[in-house]
């Protein structure tokens, strides 16, 4: 084994077997063959094939598998609505080797982003023209230095990670002009990104389900699966994934929340679709906070752009990414839609998202912690259905809410008006 594991690596494919069993082993509930969490591991299993296909080239077979698997947990997570059962499935492994497990596989992962070995995925993702069209991800890289500098006429968004200049440098030669730097800086953006996601999956666990050891399952659950090998080094799945996670845990701090939610859609746009949902959640006590939360974080990043719009874009074309537009115009589509035949299909799925966000804020009528999870988990997965830049690929931005939603108990308690502070910091009720 290349002298006892020097330079040794997992193959994806490997990869997809050993972790597929260690995830039935540990969290498939053999007593209770065809409970809801033995379908939910299933599924989350099911996403694999997909991403090895779009990793060896067989992007159009991947994708649509993707697609198909991801409108299979649509309607499971339209339907968590109405499970009201919830029993407490401990996974097969005890407290203490669950936490060890994580905490190895935390180790295990993040050694990949440190020692910048991509996986084929990723160099996938990163070849090509996969500009990712948000201010919010160039703006990430402005504070680590890293720029791109486009000849004119080009889209907005070109700013790559280190390892897509590294990749790609012999392409990107005669279209962009690369200014170098080390590239630690956007690793350690990455590694410190899955430290402080795994960190808030654990917190939600152990404050809002009243339960440790469901928290380091969920986040064990999500360091096993295939995509977080795959996908470890991404700045811009990663995030988008933490703040959306932490938004949640800071659910009863509406002002908090509201920043959270505002910067991962100043980031990638489409947490902008979780505001008719959230503002429902909280319109009976806390939406002038929330909303004031929303607005700061808008209002700081365009102060940002607007001081820096020398080094990294115009401040119009920043606006214009702010509001969604390349992600509505997709010239340069690709992935699923990168066939110009199929982009006007994208119309009325786009219509069906929308529908569906806004539908959110009326229904369900009485909207918990619960509520919150799954349907934030249904948005942000909606969204990959319309993603004209590699929609299936971005898994981060759902795949730890998902989980938690695979973990949940039964959140109907928790809901804005008993668990969220007043104005004044009064008339919480503790959670048990």
């Amino acid at each position: 084994m290349q002298n006892i594991l020097i330079d040794w690596e997992m193959l994806p494919t490997t990869w997809f077997y050993v972790s597929s069993l260690m995830i039935l082993g540990i969290f498939f509930k053999f007593q209770r063959f065809f409970c809801i969490r033995n379908l939910d591991l299933v599924g989350l299993v099911t996403f694999s094939p997909g991403l090895l296909l779009v990793a060896y080239g067989q992007q159009r077979l991947g994708y649509v598998w993707l697609f198909t698997v991801g409108a299979l947990f649509l309607v499971r997570l339209l339907v968590d609505q109405i499970l009201v059962r919830r029993p407490l499935l401990e996974p097969n492994l005890n407290a203490s080797g669950l936490t060890f497990t994580g905490a190895a596989l935390v180790v295990f992962l993040l050694a990949n982003v440190i020692t910048n070995k991509a996986a084929p995925l990723a160099e996938r993702a990163l070849e090509g023209s996969l500009p990712v069209h948000s201010a919010g991800y160039e703006s990430i890289y402005s504070f680590a230095n890293l720029q791109v500098e486009q000849p004119g006429g080009q889209a907005p968004g070109a700013a790559l990670s280190a390892e897509a200049s590294q990749v790609g440098a012999a392409d990107l030669a005669g279209a962009a002009k690369v200014r170098r730097v080390p590239a630690a800086a956007p690793r350690t953006i990455a590694v410190v990104g899955h430290l402080v996601l795994v960190l808030g999956m654990v917190f939600i666990g152990y404050r809002h389900f009243s339960n440790f050891q469901t928290g380091v399952a969920a986040a064990s659950l999500f360091l096993l699966l295939p995509y977080t090998s795959q996908i470890t080094s991404r700045v811009d799945h990663v995030v988008p994934a933490f703040l959306l996670v932490w938004a949640l845990a800071a659910y009863r701090r509406p002002l908090a929340a509201g920043i959270l939610i505002g910067l991962a859609g100043v980031f990638i746009f489409y947490p902008f679709f979780l505001l008719p949902l959230w503002c429902s959640f909280y319109w009976k006590r806390g939406i002038v906070r929330f909303s004031i939360g929303v607005l700061i974080a808008v209002a700081v990043m365009l102060v940002f752009w607007a001081a820096t719009s020398q080094q990294i874009q115009p401040l119009s074309e920043q606006v214009l990414d702010l509001v969604g537009v390349p992600f509505f115009q997709a010239d340069k589509a690709d992935g699923f839609w990168i066939a110009e035949g199929h982009r006007a299909y994208r119309i009325p799925v786009m219509a069906a998202f929308v529908a569906v966000t806004c539908g959110l804020a009326i229904w369900p009528a009485q909207k918990h912690l619960g509520t919150l999870l799954s349907c934030s988990a249904l948005v942000m997965l909606g969204a990959q259905f319309w993603h004209p830049y590699q929609g299936g690929l971005y898994m981060g931005w759902y795949l730890p809410l998902l989980v938690l939603t695979v973990f949940r108990p039964n959140l109907e308690d928790r809901v804005a008006l008993t668990a969220v502070d007043d104005l004044f910091g009064t008339r919480r009720r503790s959670e048990t």
